[in-house]
């Protein structure tokens, strides 16, 4: 891995911090499972995004004034014996020589050289409320850099969430490369499970089936908890009990994606168990897939982000109204929001390091417009549980589907095309 990429985000930061200001942003720590049992570690993504360093307790400082921009790691210190039963550590050394950092300390110094850092800053930038603890230490740090000159500026604490959120929203090539493979990864999943699911699986029986092809593949783990959803469990947004057996008359909604080289693929299908769609399933099937179609069509540049979930949403409304769920004139329904009763979610999020990425969904006061190199999701759905007031043949069907869409300089590209949507696809691919 080149690391002068993530030396140049940082390099790039001086474009956008404040002059004489810090930015912190911390690592993520090991997180316990039981006793001394560890959950794998993950980095933090802002973390990740600003340094490609991937062990716990560890903080980035990175210094505006006018020398321009340094950049300050704190890391886990090298330990001959940690390093035995753990694994190898860069130490303050390997931060400098291999990860391009300006300086570099050990972590235990933190404390202590914090309040020199940011001594004679005006303001101390990081994600506020991100990181539980890290508030109170930097309200410490600075409080103590305050105190070593009372004729001093005083030092203000601002969130940094928008600033480094907003740095991440578009993708550079190196990371469109990653999140297409992780998607790539995805879709041969989501295939893999078309072609073998059948009427008396376990939901869960599905879901490993999802991680070991993940895994075979060369993506450790999912990016999120997998949703595997037989029959009415779909109408359940999140539903991850993923313990029930398959009745072979349902759909399954399957929203599974991997993580590779820490970036999220996020793909949703909805497919026939007997591997057939009935009259009633494939009707609201189309109505969703009609939706989701337009709404891929509204993510160009200038667009508004909020184009897509318009047009989703009258798209189901006039659907809705035709096989007679709704009833009415379509567009007082759209205005109404009739729809939510069935279509209660967003079109759509961020993707990247994280699955429902960082980035802000404002500009001033006006919703983004989609620019090149941001990637959003496409997610519309129909969730019909039997507790509504619908006739019965309705109930239990619960649809979604989700692609994963970059935004290129002159329209999109739908980076998960590969698993089929189509339902005489899907119904081709399972016989």
């Amino acid at each position: 891995m080149d690391k002068t990429i993530y030396k140049n985000r940082r390099n790039n930061l001086k474009d956008i911090l404040p002059e004489n200001s810090v930015l912190l942003i911390p690592g993520a720590d090991l997180q316990y499972r039981n006793a001394d049992s560890t959950f794998p570690f993950r980095q933090d993504s802002s973390f990740y995004y600003m340094s490609g360093f991937c062990e716990p307790e560890s903080l980035i400082a990175i210094v505006n004034n006018k020398d321009g921009i340094n950049s300050i790691m704190f890391v886990p210190p090298k330990d001959k014996l940690k390093e035995i039963w753990d694994g190898y550590r860069a130490g303050p050394i390997g931060a400098v020589e291999d990860f391009l950092f300006d300086k570099a300390f050990d972590n235990i110094q933190i404390d202590s050289m914090l309040p020199d850092i940011l001594y004679g800053s005006e303001q101390v930038l990081y994600p506020i409320g991100k990181k539980s603890g890290f508030d109170q230490k930097v309200i410490d740090w600075t409080t103590a850099a305050s105190s070593k000159d009372r004729h001093s500026k005083s030092i203000n604490i601002i969130d940094a969430s928008s600033l480094i959120g907003n740095a991440r929203l578009i993708k550079d090539d190196h990371e469109i490369d990653l999140i297409k493979k992780a998607c790539d990864i995805s879709a041969e999943a989501h295939i893999t499970a078309m072609k073998s699911v059948k009427k008396g699986d376990l939901e869960q029986h599905v879901e490993s089936l999802y991680i070991h092809e993940f895994s075979k593949r060369g993506a450790r783990y999912p990016a999120y908890n997998p949703i595997v959803a037989g029959g009415e469990n779909a109408c359940v947004l999140h539903y991850v009990e993923n313990n029930q057996a398959l009745n072979g008359s349902d759909l399954l909604l399957v929203d599974a994606g991997c993580e590779y080289e820490m970036y999220a693929a996020d793909i949703t299908r909805t497919f026939p168990i007997s591997g057939k769609f009935s009259e009633e399933q494939l009707k609201v099937y189309e109505i969703v897939l009609e939706a989701m179609n337009a709404a891929i069509e509204c993510v160009r540049p200038g667009n508004s982000i909020m184009e897509p979930q318009e047009i989703s949403e009258k798209v189901i409304t006039k659907g809705l109204v035709k096989i007679g769920l709704l009833d009415g004139d379509p567009e007082e329904l759209h205005k109404s929001g009739a729809y939510k009763d069935f279509y209660m979610h967003k079109i759509g999020h961020w993707l990247g390091l994280d699955v429902h990425d960082a980035g802000d969904y404002m500009e001033g006061d006006d919703f983004m417009k989609f620019k090149p190199g941001m990637i959003t999701t496409i997610e519309p759905g129909i969730y019909i549980s039997s507790s509504m007031n619908v006739d019965d043949k309705w109930k239990g069907i619960g649809v979604r589907i989700e692609d994963d869409i970059l935004v290129t300089d002159d329209g999109n590209e739908n980076l998960t095309k590969k698993v089929p949507s189509d339902p005489r696809e899907i119904e081709s691919l399972m016989s």
